[in-house]
């Protein structure tokens, strides 16, 4: 039997996943082999935070239609009772401003090539946690990625489309020598992008990751890597330079949080949007939700996140650039006055005023109690479509959220940190650990995760459950996506609010999540993942 002769996406029969249980460790993540690499790590003695970081690393490998070497990344920790955040994304090239890349003829920041390219922070977020926090040596903890990408590996189904759109996409929008390496690295020699089971490979990457483990991530900000990447900017007239890659540094963050109906959820501050949800779930706590029909929780939720996005798209950048700080968006005070706003008819969002005063993501667990929220990201899919010649590296497009209207508070500015979509979340009760939660893909992340804490929260379901539940998403105005699962009462009666309903046929766009929840009294573990992605959950 030849396995290329199957169609992996095509499933015509429902099937059903369960929730994962264990006790001794565990790795959600958007990859099978991945989460293997996490539980691998956590077998021979590793913790919850080597587990992370192993499944990080492997992901670049296993999974680069969505993140790579060359990704942000954030993560929020639980460690001997308290909560730590990491913010690992970087920053603009001190080189570039609005002015130069309007010189470039561009009236946005373009998608493509070096000019989004902002310092990559995922190298030094496994640096950072792992020696903060690992147990293991960082070459032992990457070493199933670089067996990975050494060896080979069998591509899975949604990675393999996602590659194969890319490949078609960048075939026709992607023109000039800077790109040459993208097609060398993850195409054949005819451009075409491996399908699912097909062998990839890339000797490259592996030899970048053994030099990141080896050096604690130094030859990649200050050494030969970094030397490489300045080389090939300058040679393709890029902003980013060596002193970019030099001056980075990630930074130890204090996590936000609302108390939504006894729980406490948790994301990390801006430049995250992670506030997001945090905005929209203080905004429906002004509203008895118990004894509602299901009709109205999705109208009330879908309105109150309108009007958090509008917030966040207005005033989220770096924290240091922002015009106002991120507790008056939280404030009680505001959240009583947006929520009046929210009537019976479908609004269009505006921005307020508060009173003055692609992505891969996985969680991970062990058996000591630690617990580890964790995403990376390269924004589009592959982000730039630049990969650096001799080292594998992909390089994010972040800084195409950044405006080039100078009155914005995400307006480019030389070593500025843009908007960030990519966003993990944590929740607890009681000043203890329930878990790791987090919803993959873009502007759908804090919409993802508003849905799924609703769902475990509001409607009682169990985590695999608050995974499947068929999704909503907003994309401006009135405008509402469902997926063709979504109830057809609650989509007709949503429309005649106002809501402008479309029936999406693919579920791609509505983000790829991942749970574990921890039971504080017995300590087992209860993970789950998602139909949407090629995920799975480890455990033993």
């Amino acid at each position: 039997m030849k396995l290329d002769e199957f169609n992996y996406l095509d499933n015509p029969y429902k099937s059903q996943r369960m929730t994962v249980f264990g006790t001794n460790g565990m790795v959600a993540t958007s990859q099978p082999l991945a989460a293997q690499a996490g539980l691998s790590v956590l077998r021979r003695g590793g913790n919850a935070v080597d587990a992370a970081v192993a499944t990080a690393a492997a992901l670049t490998v296993l999974e680069p239609t969505s993140n790579g070497i060359g990704s942000d990344a954030f993560a929020i920790v639980w460690v001997d009772g308290k909560l730590h955040g990491l913010n690992s994304s970087g920053q603009a090239p001190a080189a570039i401003s609005r002015e130069k890349v309007k010189e470039l003829g561009h009236d946005k920041m373009p998608k493509y090539g070096l000019t989004p390219v902002t310092v990559p922070g995922a190298p030094a977020a496994w640096a950072a946690l792992s020696y903060r926090f690992g147990k293991l040596p960082l070459i032992e903890v990457l070493s199933e990625a670089i067996r990975y990408a050494e060896n080979g590996f069998p591509v899975s189904p949604v990675t393999a489309a996602a590659w194969q759109r890319a490949a078609k996409v960048y075939k026709k929008k992607l023109d000039g020598d800077e790109f040459e390496s993208w097609f060398k690295t993850f195409t054949d020699k005819n451009g075409n992008a491996p399908g699912a089971g097909e062998t990839w490979r890339s000797f490259d990457h592996a030899a970048t990751l053994k030099s990141i483990a080896h050096t604690g991530a130094e030859s990649f900000y200050n050494g030969e890597i970094a030397e490489k990447i300045d080389e090939f900017s300058q040679q393709h007239n890029g902003f980013i330079r060596g002193d970019d890659m030099a001056s980075f540094k990630p930074e130890w963050v204090e996590p936000l949080s609302v108390n939504y109906r006894g729980y406490d959820i948790w994301e990390l501050p801006p430049n995250g949007q992670g506030i997001i949800a945090l905005i929209a779930l203080n905004i429906l706590k002004e509203f008895k939700l118990e004894g509602l029909s299901q009709l109205e929780k999705y109208h009330k939720s879908i309105e109150a996140l309108k009007l958090a996005f509008a917030d966040g798209h207005k005033y989220i950048t770096d924290p240091d650039k922002m015009s106002l700080k991120p507790e008056e968006l939280l404030s009680q005070e505001y959240a009583e006055k947006r929520s009046q706003l929210i009537g019976q008819e479908a609004l269009t969002p505006e921005p307020g005023q508060p009173p003055k005063g692609g992505t891969v993501y996985l969680a991970a667990a062990d058996r000591d109690g630690q617990m580890v929220s964790f995403i990376q990201s390269n924004y589009m899919g592959f982000g730039s479509g630049i990969v650096v010649p001799g080292t594998g590296i992909a390089l994010q497009n972040r800084g195409h959220t950044f405006s080039l209207d100078p009155e914005h508070d995400n307006s480019l500015e030389p070593g500025k940190r843009t908007y960030h979509t990519i966003i993990p979340g944590f929740m607890t009760k009681d000043n203890k650990p329930i878990g790791p939660f987090g919803v993959m893909g873009g502007f759908m992340q804090p919409q993802g995760h508003l849905q799924v804490i609703m769902n475990t929260i509001d409607r009682g379901f169990n985590p695999q459950a608050a995974l499947d539940a068929p999704r909503w998403q907003w994309t401006e105005g009135k405008k509402i996506k469902v997926e063709s699962n979504f109830p057809t009462r609650e989509a007709t009666l949503l429309a005649d609010k106002g809501h402008e309903i479309q029936v999406s046929l693919s579920s791609g766009s509505f983000g790829r999540g991942q749970i574990i929840w921890k039971d504080e009294d017995t300590g087992v573990l209860a993970g789950a993942t998602e139909p949407r992605t090629d995920g799975t959950v480890a455990a033993f």
